[in-house]
Order: C-alpha cells, then sequence, then structure tokens
C-alpha cells in the first residue's frame, strides 16, 4: 500500500526515534487520518527485522479492525490473544490482544518477559490505566508505540508522564486543507441548557446527572433540528440509554427516521448497516460510536452528551470528519450550556491550540447565537475562519493589555524586554501559542537559560519554564545567525513609534538608532515613524 506522504513522515519519524535510543514514543493523528495504516506498516517493517510485535486494544472492535487492516495492507496474518484465544505457540510474528485479557497476572505469566520486542497501544490516551501499565511494566524491555487522534494538551501532559518523545503529530486543521478530511462548520445553536447542578466524576461531568438535566430540553432540541438537520444524515450522542432511546421517539414523532443502538442491541450490526444504507437520517447513541465504527456519510454530529475531556469530544466528532462523495463540509451544532464551575468543550477546542482563541471563538459563536431572535434560521461558520476572527480579537486584547504593561515597564524603566514584548513584536505564532507537554518542558528555566536570556536582552522572570526558555533561546540564536534586530532594538524602535521592527536586520535598526541618538533621542526630522520602512 501506498502511504499518503504525511503516513510516510509518519512511519519514518518512528523509527529515527526508536534508533536513537527513544524506547516510548507517541504518534498523533486526527480521526480518519488513517492510524490504523501507519501502525500497520510499523509493524510489518517491525517483523522484517526479526521483531515479534504486539499491538493492544481494549475493545473487541479495534482488534478485529487492526487485524483485519494489517491483512488487507501488509497480506501478513495476525494471532489474536483474548479470552480462550492464545497466540502462543502461533507463526505468526504480529499478535493483537486485549487489554482486559493481558493485564491478569496467570496470563502473564505464561510469557517471558522478553517474548514481545514492539508494543503498539492503539487509543493510547488510555494507555495510562492500571491494566496497560501492568502489561508494559511486564514486558518492560519492548519498543513502545502509542497511537491517539487525541488533541488534548491535557492528555499530552499526561501521556508525557509515560512516554519519552513525539514521534509524529497530524493536526485536524492541515488535515483538513491538505484535502484529507471534510471541512467543519460550527453552529451554536441559541438553546440554554442548564448544567451547573450536575456533578463530576473521574474528571468528568456524571452521566446519570447530564440526563436528567437534558431531559427537559429534548423537545426544543428537536424542533431546533428541524431547522437544520432534515437533509442532512445526522449521529447524535447521548449520555444514557434511556435518554438516547426516548430522544429517538421524540424525533420520529418530529418528522425525522430515527433510530437507536446500545451495548445491548442485538441487532446492532444490522440498525448500524440500515442507517449507512439511508433507512435512517438520524443515529441516537449513548456514548457507544466513540471508537471503531466509520461510516463517511455521516455529515452532522450533535453532542448531547457535554464533556470537558478533549479526546472524548474529538472522538464523537470524529465520526463525521471522513470524506465521503456529495459531501462538501460537516455539520456540527453546539449549544448554549451554562454550567458554573467547569470548562466545557466546544467546537473551538478542535482547532485551536491556544487556550485563549479558543475561549474567544467560543465566545463568539455563543454572541452570535444569543444575539438571534428564535425564528431565525441562522448560519454556520467554518471553524478555521472563526478561530481567524478569535485570533485577530486575542490579539487586539493583547495589544491593549501590553500597551498597559509598556506604560507601567516605562515607569519602572525596566533594563530588559519583557519577552511577550518581543512574541509580539516578532509576530511569532509558536512563541505565543506554547504550552509544555513533556515533563522537561514544565521544569523552571535553569540558571543557564536565565542568564542567556538577560543577555540576549530578555526580562527572564516572565518565562514560565525550561521548554519556553529553550524555544525562544533557539529564536534568539537564530536571528542573531541571520542579523536580525535585538530585542532592546525592536523595543527602543518601537517605543518612538516605528512599525514591524522585528522583521528588520540589525544593521538597519543600528543606523536608524545612531540617527535618532544624534538628534538628542527624538525622531529626526523628516522621518515618519508610522510609514517609515527598513533602509528608508
Amino acid at each position: 500500500m501506498q502511504l499518503r506522504s504525511y503516513q510516510q513522515e509518519a512511519h519514518d519519524s518512528i523509527f529515527e526515534e526508536w534508533n536513537k535510543g527513544v524506547q516510548k514514543t507517541l504518534l498523533v493523528l486526527p480521526t480518519g487520518c488513517g492510524k490504523t495504516i501507519v501502525f500497520a506498516e510499523v509493524a510489518k517493517d517491525c517483523v522484517k527485522i526479526g521483531d515479534r510485535v504486539l499491538i493492544m486494544a481494549h475493545r473487541g472492535e479495534l482488534l478485529e479492525q487492526a487485524s483485519d487492516k494489517i491483512a488487507k495492507s501488509t497480506g501478513l496474518k495476525c494471532a489474536m490473544e483474548k479470552a480462550k484465544e492464545t497466540c502462543i505457540g502461533s507463526w505468526f510474528r504480529i499478535v493483537v490482544g486485549s487489554v482486559q485479557t493481558l493485564q491478569r497476572t496467570k496470563r502473564l505469566e505464561q510469557f517471558p518477559k522478553d517474548y514481545f520486542d514492539t508494543i503498539i497501544i492503539d487509543e493510547a490516551h488510555h494507555c495510562l490505566s492500571d491494566g496497560y501499565q501492568r502489561v508494559l511494566e511486564y514486558f518492560d524491555s519492548a519498543k513502545v508505540l502509542g497511537v491517539t487522534a487525541t488533541p488534548d494538551r491535557g492528555d499530552m501532559r499526561n501521556l508525557g508522564s509515560f512516554f519519552e518523545s513525539l514521534a509524529y503529530q497530524y493536526t485536524l486543521p492541515k488535515a483538513i486543507k491538505e484535502g484529507y478530511l471534510t471541512p467543519i462548520k460550527a453552529l451554536t445553536l441559541p438553546l440554554k441548557m442548564d448544567l451547573s447542578g450536575v456533578g463530576v466524576q473521574s474528571g468528568d461531568f456524571k452521566v446519570s446527572d447530564i440526563g436528567t438535566a437534558l431531559d427537559p430540553y429534548l423537545e426544543q432540541i428537536a424542533k431546533e433540528m428541524k431547522k437544520y438537520c432534515k437533509d442532512r444524515k445526522t449521529v447524535v450522542f447521548l449520555p444514557l440509554v434511556k435518554t438516547s432511546q426516548k430522544f429517538r421517539d421524540i424525533l420520529n414523532s418530529n418528522g425525522f427516521k430515527a433510530t437507536e443502538v446500545n451495548g445491548d442491541s442485538k441487532d446492532r450490526a444490522e440498525i448500524l448497516k440500515d442507517f449507512e444504507n439511508d433507512k435512517y437520517n438520524v443515529l441516537c447513541n449513548s456514548m457507544l460510536l466513540t471508537e471503531g465504527w466509520d461510516c463517511p456519510s455521516v455529515d452532522c454530529i450533535i453532542v448531547l452528551r457535554p464533556t470537558k475531556v478533549r479526546s472524548l469530544y474529538s472522538q464523537m466528532v470524529g465520526r463525521g470528519t471522513r470524506l465521503c462523495e456529495g459531501k462538501d463540509h460537516l455539520l456540527l451544532l453546539d449549544f448554549l450550556w451554562h454550567t458554573e464551575r467547569h470548562e466545557l468543550c466546544h467546537p473551538a477546542n478542535l482547532i485551536c491550540e491556544n487556550d485563549e482563541v479558543a475561549k474567544q471563538m467560543t465566545k463568539n459563536l455563543e454572541d452570535k447565537a444569543s444575539a438571534s431572535l428564535p425564528e431565525d434560521v441562522l448560519e454556520a461558520i467554518d471553524i478555521e475562519d472563526a478561530e481567524k476572527e478569535a485570533q485577530s480579537d486575542v490579539i487586539a486584547q493583547r495589544e491593549e493589555s501590553l500597551a498597559k504593561q509598556l506604560a507601567e515597564m516605562r515607569k519602572r524603566k525596566r533594563k530588559l524586554v519583557d519577552p511577550l514584548q518581543f512574541e509580539m513584536s516578532i509576530m511569532d505564532q509558536d512563541l505565543q501559542s506554547y504550552t509544555p507537554s513533556f515533563g522537561w518542558e514544565m521544569a523552571p528555566a535553569s540558571e543557564k537559560q536565565i542568564k542567556a536570556l538577560e543577555k540576549y536582552g530578555i526580562y527572564p522572570d516572565s518565562v514560565d519554564n525550561a521548554g519556553k526558555a529553550t524555544l525562544l533561546l533557539d529564536r534568539l540564536h537564530k536571528r542573531q545567525e541571520e542579523g536580525l534586530a535585538t530585542p532592546k532594538q525592536i523595543r527602543l524602535l518601537e517605543n518612538k513609534g516605528f512599525k514591524q521592527v522585528g522583521t528588520w536586520s540589525f544593521e538597519s535598526a543600528r543606523k536608524l538608532i545612531n540617527r535618532i541618538a544624534a538628534s538628542g533621542w527624538r525622531v529626526p526630522n523628516g522621518i515618519d515613524p508610522a510609514t517609515y520602512k527598513e533602509g528608508d
């Protein structure tokens, strides 16, 4: 099978990490971008060098999907380690194994500790649980690859406590831009649902409480759906089976062709097939379809199971991001959830790497919904356009805040340049949106880093961690090599009203500063800082 360019890059990056001595590395690909294909190729190449490979997952559907994909894409057969099936004595070098089975002490101890050379973990955001850790600690000499679709920095930070590196990450916006996933349009509906009485359990909302809180709104939600989903193929995620079944009945009474599926549905395969074949146009489920099920023709997702967990949210939305003939975008419906204590996941969390931009994008969408009348039909907004608008708003707010900070800095006559001012001046998005993921990044900046920052003219007390200090020093070093203006030059000239000084050369900035100094530190006659271009 010919890998896509990003899949080949991911494959090569994984082996680069292993070859340089990193034992446990991570791959992040959005839902629908072929993570199974990538790890199938990785498994094949591990077998070529004589490795025995274990592919581990927590659900039977994922194991069967992996085995089937490996057979189709590489021609290699897999042994199964699940319930009564065992790989012991098998000729096959690839094993797909259930973590529920493998974690049992008696089962584990049937294997030598060096039995597997490579372990691949599907849906790796689950791997910090006790069961996975028991298996990984037993086969502690194996190389490990974790594969996940989660974009959640919280998950990444936690995974960073186990994995030593991020081998490769392909983002949702890039996948959409390069044509591998469908564009997403978000619409926040003006239906205010109160979650203030919902409790929290294991870091997320209690599903039983959500079901109770959601119940009074189901009729109104169905009426809103009539405006936007009548001609769409829609999947609705709900908190409880009884809520899901009740909503199915409400939808059918409102003219939809709705069905419902849950873990106890005996005819589950038939229901899913009928939905795929358009016998139904709405499929309700109580969190059954978050993993291991694909229907590319789904073009509307409604999340009525509010969550704080971005990995879960992205999995739900991911059921509709695959490409399909005749489908030009995915419609993602959101609501005005009211909660006093907790941050909810919204469409912004799928695309925004910066929390500040995500909050602004959510606010913008909610403001538009709140300003509408009940009879209005609102227009869905492409999430990339919504993010750009939010970024502009955040930059404007930052500039206002920065102006106040600079006024205070002038009063204190600080000799060093604030790193935030420097980031804004050189317009570096990576610096502005940086969030640490791994343990070393979260540590305080070292003495050596602090001294180096001061030498470059940066005020180090505002640099929160070692990761940010590393990135900042890297930028400063590259700017020095490229002969660009220093932080102090940028600050001085910006304070005089000159624009875009962050892009100037060191020499251009030096010459202009010398002219200003010769004029008694006033801008020379004939120079307008607002229109002045480098080298004028």
